[in-house]
């Protein structure tokens, strides 16, 4: 990369869009004008760092972005490289407005604040593509013939280390259960577990399709009180015959379970002979502090099946979850998986997953997305305490992929959600989460999918929807 061209990067501090998203844009628009040419060296990010006045931490997150898109390669041990993107066609004259089409890029932009959505602008595609070619010229059999009930042993052994390492749970391949996302893998253990009549413990507020199914399968709910430290334990006196917990980060109001509590909830399982389902559905986007526990982790009882999603962390579009059996419940959880005609989950998927990570991919793609998260995180805090941040209260989880903001007592939210969706902005109510009437009112808002000047074109629409709205 030329002086010339390094001289002509320049930041703006005044702007809200970060310093890393200042630099992937101006490295973007020279790749993509051809002023750097296809295999031209990047800068090495510590002396790039020192020209432009920031951390090296910011020139890698940028880095790493241009990588994820496609614009630029790194090399191990080499450095990082101008991408061969092809060439880029010149605008297009500018039409009739009439006649102007919505461009193909806009349909894939994200929709601020959506909640629980990655931003798939970022994923490893080209990194993905060279691992399914390459599983489908070494095993092309693993990708069209169905795997056994508990899915595929390559990928259960991955998600054995991958959950012993990045989560502390000890778990046998054996133990690993592939399914069709974490919602799948829910409706495994409640239907193992559970049977017409049986009570089930659920957050309230709490993920709206697991309630549905559970009063679906004419289960009798125990709504579990959730304060600033998670669910509470329920009276040992009716104890459910299972409770399903977000103790990682709570869904929807955010927060972690303490360790206290987490010992609470086992010492109770123990006592009454109550099953735990742990749903850790965003535990890996943690961006501050040591990651807490899981739950099954601390669990020497037996008593806890852990769920976990591949798709929030990985890609929404691939549709894998798992789960940890305790070993007494192998036996079960066979007979409720042959009892279906086929698996769930895809078979075409497993064994590249298993392979991409193998190879170290996998993990290196959830460590750059939770440095590019953690940038978005504290950018949405920004332009939200600059916009709307007087009507709302809100605690900073440093955690997840959603931000819970309150509103007042009564407020209706369902009113105010539904303009703000007329505006092109969504970001569900809080009250369409709780079964019980009462309870906290508010929006939910995802920062995860979208860049910072998306989030604050999606900030300034809910400032006018805010001037609308009568409470």
């Amino acid at each position: 990369m030329s002086d010339a061209l390094l001289a002509a990067l320049t930041l703006d501090r005044t702007l809200p869009a970060p310093l890393a998203a200042q630099v992937y844009d101006a490295l973007r628009a020279l790749i993509a004008d051809g002023r750097l040419k296809p295999g031209a060296a990047l800068p090495a990010s510590r002396p790039f760092a020192a020209e432009l006045g920031v951390s090296r931490a910011t020139v890698v997150a940028a880095y790493d972005q241009l990588v994820a898109e496609g614009y630029a390669e790194g090399r191990r041990g080499s450095g990082v490289y101008v991408g061969d993107i092809g060439v880029v066609p010149a605008p297009a004259a500018a039409t009739a407005p009439s006649e102007r089409r919505r461009p193909q890029a806009a349909r894939s932009r994200p929709v601020a604040f959506d909640p629980g959505v990655p931003d798939m602008r970022a994923f490893p595609y080209r990194a993905w593509g060279r691992t399914v070619a390459r599983t489908a010229r070494a095993t092309p059999e693993a990708l069209v013939q169905e795997t056994e009930a508990f899915g595929d042993p390559d990928l259960r052994t991955e998600i054995a280390r991958h959950l012993a390492e990045w989560r502390g749970v000890e778990a046998r391949p054996e133990q690993i259960i592939v399914t069709a996302g974490a919602g799948d893998a829910l409706e495994i253990a409640i239907r193992t577990l559970a049977g017409p009549g049986d009570t089930v413990g659920l957050e309230d507020p709490g993920y709206l399709p697991l309630r549905e199914f559970v009063l679906g399968l004419g289960l009798r709910p125990l709504w579990l009180d959730v304060d600033a430290e998670g669910a509470a334990p329920p009276p040992a006196a009716d104890p459910p015959r299972l409770g399903i917990l977000t103790p990682s980060h709570q869904f929807p109001l955010g927060g972690a379970m303490p360790t206290s509590r987490r010992f609470a909830f086992l010492n109770f399982a123990e006592a009454t002979g109550a099953w735990l389902v742990e749903d850790d559905f965003d535990s890996e986007f943690r961006y501050a502090g040591r990651p807490i526990p899981a739950l099954a982790s601390l669990d020497r009882g037996g008593r806890v099946i852990y769920v976990g999603s591949l798709s929030k962390v990985f890609s929404m579009g691939l549709r894998l979850g798992y789960m940890v059996a305790p070993e007494a419940l192998l036996p079960a959880f066979r007979d409720t998986l042959e009892r279906r005609s086929r698996p769930k989950a895809s078979a075409a998927l497993q064994r590249p997953l298993a392979a991409f990570m193998a190879e170290g991919e996998f993990h290196r793609h959830i460590r750059r997305m939770r440095r590019i998260y953690a940038e978005r995180y504290r950018a949405f805090l920004g332009l939200l305490a600059a916009s709307v941040g007087g009507r709302f209260a809100w605690e900073e989880s440093q955690a997840g992929m959603q931000i819970a903001l309150r509103l007042e007592e009564g407020a209706d939210d369902a009113a105010l959600s539904r303009l703000a969706a007329e505006a092109g902005v969504r970001c569900p109510p809080l009250s369409r989460y709780r079964a019980r009437p009462g309870g906290p009112r508010g929006l939910l808002l995802g920062f995860c999918a979208c860049e910072p000047a998306e989030m604050a074109g999606g900030f300034a629409r809910l400032e006018q929807v805010l001037t609308r709205w009568d409470g």
